[in-house]
């Protein structure tokens, strides 16, 4: 197979002002302070490869290589099956979790043994990140596992070469229908990935339109396996996206019924073809009975009928199934205040616990609705006390400014893994279940929807690649801190002045408070077009087929969502978070309108009226959007011009679209409420 070093080949397409943003956090700049490289140069100027070299091990060599080069101009010397007094030794232990490696600094010498290949390849990026950081090597000595075994991407590539919720540009996957055949920065794609610890991946979109469907069959298989290979060399398992009606959609049966006969020799026989095409692909991802997709409901089956059907096609070759938890009622009439899309997830699969087979994963939303600025943790996390579960995340800002505004999502995500469930009583939390470790899932992790496209500097905001970044550490260790990681972030990425590193911090760490502030209030959400997701409509949603959000009338506002007088959903919580979120009392201020309908008067924790909160949030959110301009400004003559200009034009369009959302959101509440600002701000 061809093999190419980090972005050669991207040196011909790009400038290199494009190539500063391409090469994202793995910029490996030279290195000035001598002291600095004097203390270092011991460590790293020779390699002793005591173990048997496969693509992975090769591939972090040629990293190792790479960065060495560039930060100190020396050509590190490789020896195999030799040793070193001074420098870098890699080493396997077999005893070791297979993701698992250990960093140890003795004199001279500095040793790294991993649990695998692809662990050795971690760890050769942790050491250039500490590098690339300025951390000494003297003295190290540093365990790393991970917390999660499977830690995952999910693309919503279209084979036309769109991508659905995509905000980077167009695929590098496809184009035109077809595998794009360049396949540089698909290489490039996967060093990005491994570099932050990510395991596995899926390269087309859950909802498989007509030509995907192809992707099991011998038209595109010969793609499908080159492109595996690449991902496999850094060791990365790739995954196809399938249609559940395949056997229709492809014209060979009439029914996809998942206890049909033929059906279940249709997906036996298009198993055992992928994988003697692919072996190493990792299984299969469904979207079923959702957003019209089809599923087992047509046929009158439930989702582990649906589901384990598939998993007994790939198990004979290590396969998996990940299915997909977003179902809900696809219609509903705006009157009816009983019926509760949030309910869905754990109506649909809380009863089928127990049932899945042991290689079939569900995969679960972080949060009962579709990744809003706010909502609660989904509550059937910590209800499936015998069966595999993913978390979802979305990297991509679908309902969070679309890669337009910066919005740093690691304080949310963090938020969510330090949930407590009281599933097993007091202290167990988000991170500990999905890990694995609470119900002792054989497979478990957390996976997320990516942000990446075309665009050359990846994910379209620049600042955006801080998001896809921490997705990486964060699901890595999700013991590290949202200032940590932003921290990590900023050095590698844009350099080590103090007054550089400062700035990007204020305005990363306010930013998701900041988006939440000038769009959607107190747990609320959903106040945007329904097509396409970006901009304030209030009532895009409130009156739509897919449900009601808001409820807002002269009365008040917020979905009633208790036992007592709503649709229920407080009670799929255990005892302790039910009675926290039924009570008006001790619900939490921003959660308040996810699950109360208050009058507009109502009084929150923090001394302010609902109604007044709504228009003092929105202007103070356009006010710290204009802080993030000031302080990017500050950085002109610390940021190269490209990266600049490009963070201020975004920035610029997320000022002007803060202020439409401010004027739109608080001249319709004072019409609907009838109150005016007491602080006789203009109403727009």
């Amino acid at each position: 197979m061809e093999k190419f070093r980090a972005s050669e080949r991207l040196v011909d397409q790009l400038s290199e002002e494009k190539l500063t943003s391409y090469r994202a956090w793995l910029q490996y700049e030279q290195i000035e302070n001598q002291d600095y490289v004097s203390k270092i140069k011991p460590f790293v100027q020779h390699v002793a490869v005591d173990l048997a070299c496969d693509e992975i091990i090769d591939n972090a060599l040629i990293e190792w290589q790479t960065g060495l080069s560039s930060m100190f101009q020396i050509n590190a010397s490789i020896i195999k099956d030799g040793s070193v007094d001074k420098g870098l030794v890699l080493k396997l232990d077999q005893d070791y979790q297979e993701d698992a490696y250990v960093l140890r600094a003795s004199d001279d010498q500095l040793i790294l043994t991993g649990g695998s290949s692809r662990a050795i390849l971690y760890g050769v990026f942790h050491i250039l990140r500490l590098i690339q950081r300025r951390a000494l090597l003297a003295g190290l000595s540093i365990k790393e596992t991970p917390k999660n075994k499977i830690r995952m991407i999910n693309h919503w590539d279209d084979m036309n070469g769109s991508v659905e919720r995509g905000y980077a540009g167009k695929s590098f996957f496809f184009d035109d229908y077809q595998f794009i055949k360049d396949r540089q920065r698909v290489y490039d794609y996967a060093r990005l990935l491994s570099s932050v610890g990510i395991n596995a991946l899926t390269i087309n979109n859950v909802n498989v339109h007509r030509i995907e469907t192809e992707l099991v069959t011998d038209t595109f298989l010969s793609d499908v396996k080159q492109t595996s290979d690449i991902f496999n060399q850094y060791g990365i398992t790739m995954y196809l996206s399938i249609n559940y009606a395949a056997p229709v959609e492809l014209g060979v049966l009439t029914t996809a019924d998942p206890l049909d006969e033929d059906v279940i020799a249709f997906w036996g026989k298009t198993a055992k073809h992928v994988y003697d095409v692919v072996p190493n692909l990792g299984g299969f991802l469904v979207k079923a009975d959702s957003e019209n997709r089809p599923g087992p409901f047509t046929y009158g089956r439930d989702h582990a009928q649906g589901a384990n059907m598939l998993g007994k096609a790939v198990e004979p070759y290590g396969g998996k199934v990940i299915w997909r938890c977003f179902v809900y009622n696809n219609k509903q009439d705006w009157r009816d205040r009983k019926t509760d899309r949030a309910r869905a997830a754990y109506d649909h699969f809380k009863p089928l616990d127990g049932e899945f087979n042991d290689n079939v994963i569900l995969q679960i939303k972080n949060g009962p609705m579709d990744f809003q600025v706010r909502e609660p943790v989904s509550p059937l996390i910590g209800e499936l006390e015998n069966t595999n579960q993913f978390l979802e995340f979305q990297i991509a800002q679908e309902y969070l400014g679309q890669q337009r505004h910066l919005v740093y999502l690691i304080p949310q995500w963090k938020e969510v893994l330090e949930f407590d469930t009281y599933a097993k009583g007091e202290n167990t939390k988000v991170k500990d279940i999905v890990s694995g470790e609470v119900f002792d899932n054989k497979i478990a992790g957390i996976v997320a929807v990516t942000n990446v496209g075309i665009d050359y500097n990846w994910t379209g905001h620049t600042i955006a690649q801080l998001n896809f970044y921490g997705y990486g550490r964060l699901i890595w260790n999700p013991d590290l801190t949202s200032e940590e990681i932003a921290l990590e972030w900023i050095k590698q990425t844009f350099g080590h002045d103090p007054k550089t590193i400062e700035t990007i911090m204020k305005m990363v760490m306010p930013s998701w408070e900041a988006y939440e502030n000038y769009t959607s209030p107190l747990g609320i959400g959903w106040m945007v077009n329904v097509s396409h997701h970006y901009g304030p409509n209030i009532d895009g949603y409130e009156y739509d087929m897919w449900g009601t959000y808001h409820f807002a009338d002269r009365n008040g506002i917020g979905v009633d969502r208790t036992i007592a007088t709503g649709t229920g959903y407080t009670g799929q919580y255990h005892a302790e978070n039910r009675d926290l979120y039924e009570s008006i009392e001790t619900c939490p201020d921003e959660l308040l309108l996810f699950f109360h309908h208050v009058p507009y008067t109502h009084v929150l924790k923090s001394g302010k009226t609902v109604i007044q909160h709504i228009y003092d949030t929105h202007h103070k959110g356009v006010e710290q959007v204009e802080e993030m301009i000031a302080n990017w400004d500050s950085l002109a003559d610390k940021v190269d011009e490209r990266r600049h200009q490009d963070v201020k034009e975004r920035l610029s369009h997320q000022l002007w679209s803060a202020k439409e959302w401010r004027d739109t959101i608080n001249s319709y509440f004072y019409r609907k409420s009838g109150i005016a600002d007491e602080q006789n701000r203009k109403i727009y």
